[in-house]
């Protein structure tokens, strides 16, 4: 996992495989360096594949901005469980947080790419999404 201290939104990448989350992280790295609050997470509690909200959850804290997280998921099983993550959260900050429908990599990279130029919440997932329309 990393993160940063920026007030920009912060991104979460949610893959069942650790290593394709891991990949993704690296590349939005590559792409925005430190701008961003960044974290990854993937694998499910026994160390296979599969997604776990407290996973998710220490992942969105990770990457926590009070500008609001984006949260960037590779499948449905990723998208129930980042909801239901959510969904726990205390309630001033669960509209701050936006599980996104995007692809996860090319997501991931654009979402991050508006965050660094200081974009609200709302305009960073319409970015990752408008990329998936």
């Amino acid at each position: 996992m990393n993160s940063s201290n920026s007030g920009n939104v912060g991104i979460v990448i949610v893959s069942h495989s650790p290593k394709i989350a891991e990949g993704a992280a690296d590349m939005v790295r590559q792409m925005v360096g430190s701008a961003v609050p960044l974290a990854w997470t993937g694998g499910d509690i026994d160390g296979g594949l599969g997604t776990n909200v407290a996973g998710i959850l220490e992942a969105i804290e990770t990457a926590w901005s009070p500008a609001g997280v984006a949260v960037l998921v590779d499948l449905g099983g990723a998208e129930t469980n980042s909801e239901m993550a959510v969904e726990m959260l205390p309630e001033d900050r669960r509209a701050r947080v936006v599980v996104c429908n995007a692809p996860v990599v090319e997501g991931a990279v654009i979402a991050a790419t508006e965050s660094s130029g200081g974009s609200p919440l709302a305009a960073v997932k319409r970015s990752a999404e408008e990329f998936y329309a």
